[in-house]
């Protein structure tokens, strides 16, 4: 690790002393601050810094600053869907007062393109986003601007949460009617996860890999064949504010893009397909029907002004 990367990394454990000393995570001015320094130093691009690399101190310290930013990014949007509801006319009229609605206009734009590219078109007409919170903004911004006829299931353990998004919504003539909120831990959703044909992950759903894998795996479990699973994921310095989703972590996936952004758009998107079932008799045993995955032979890094982006070409393996 270079002498720039060392002063980095201190500068970040430096801002975890500090921000684990608050006496509260909720938005205030030392908060604010704080977060703010957190997030300038962590999001300018190096492609070089591996997080996974470094000493196991710093590491423990980056599974809790994971911890400490879910839970100041949940208070944070409960504090602005809580001013929203307040509105007398449409709150989602309001929503540029949250700070950072237009990195989530970017990030919007961003999967829905990625979606696009990567389905020839196809316009689901049912998607399922787990971990949506009180201000489900992916959510709105997709219904809103570009998948205009789709219906949004949105799950959340919070019981609160689900109230104030629901509430949110509630006045949009809309939005209101193709968007529904269950208040339901994933992992005790089975049969219904079939009837989506994209869903999407939270970056703090599974803030650690066991986690991660874990709902990923009861993902591929019950979502359909061909139906899409997107992630948010981490790359460099920002991987010290949210967990890394790895192509290796999709077992029973087709990875096919992986977008590092380069901007203020802090997530890293990752698109997979889950793979169809095989009929191979009883050949192999029971797992055997199940194409292999993780094989990424061949990766592009290509490079533009905004964005990093590796393309997944999986190689099928035909069982015999």
């Amino acid at each position: 690790m270079g002498c720039q990367d060392e002063q980095l990394v201190q500068t970040i454990c430096d801002l975890y002393e500090k921000i684990s000393k608050l006496e509260s995570l909720k938005p205030s001015e030392d908060v604010n601050i704080l977060f703010k320094q957190l997030v300038s130093t962590c999001i300018p691009p190096n492609p070089n810094f591996d997080v996974t690399k470094m000493c196991d101190k710093v590491q423990e310290i980056r599974l809790n600053l994971i911890k400490i930013c879910g839970i100041a990014e949940g208070h944070l949007e409960h504090h602005f869907s809580s001013i929203l509801t307040s509105f007398q006319d449409n709150p989602l009229h309001h929503l540029n007062i949250f700070p950072y609605y237009n990195n989530y206009l970017k990030l919007g734009k961003l999967e829905f393109d990625l979606l696009t590219q990567n389905s020839n078109g196809f316009v689901p007409k049912s998607v399922a986003f787990i971990g949506s919170g009180p201000l489900p903004l992916t959510s709105i911004v997709l219904a809103s601007f570009h998948l205009k006829d789709t219906i949004f299931h949105n799950f959340d353990i919070d019981p609160s949460a689900n109230s104030l998004a629901s509430l949110l919504v509630s006045s949009d003539p809309d939005i209101s009617q193709r968007m529904f909120f269950h208040t339901v831990d994933i992992m005790d959703v089975a049969e219904s996860l079939r009837s989506f044909d994209v869903v999407f992950l939270a970056a703090l759903v599974g803030m650690n890999k066991e986690e991660k894998v874990k709902v990923i795996e009861h993902l591929q479990k019950h979502m359909a064949p061909g139906a899409v699973l997107m992630l948010r994921s981490a790359h460099g310095p920002r991987a010290f504010l949210y967990p890394i989703v790895e192509p290796c972590d999709l077992q029973g996936f087709e990875v096919l893009s992986i977008y590092h952004p380069t901007d203020d758009v802090i997530n890293s998107v990752v698109i997979s397909k889950k793979h169809p079932v095989i009929s191979t008799g009883n050949v192999g045993g029971p797992n055997s029907c199940l194409l292999k995955l993780c094989n990424c032979s061949k990766i592009h890094a290509i490079m533009n002004k905004n964005m990093m982006i590796e393309q997944f070409g999986a190689r099928e393996e035909q069982l015999s």
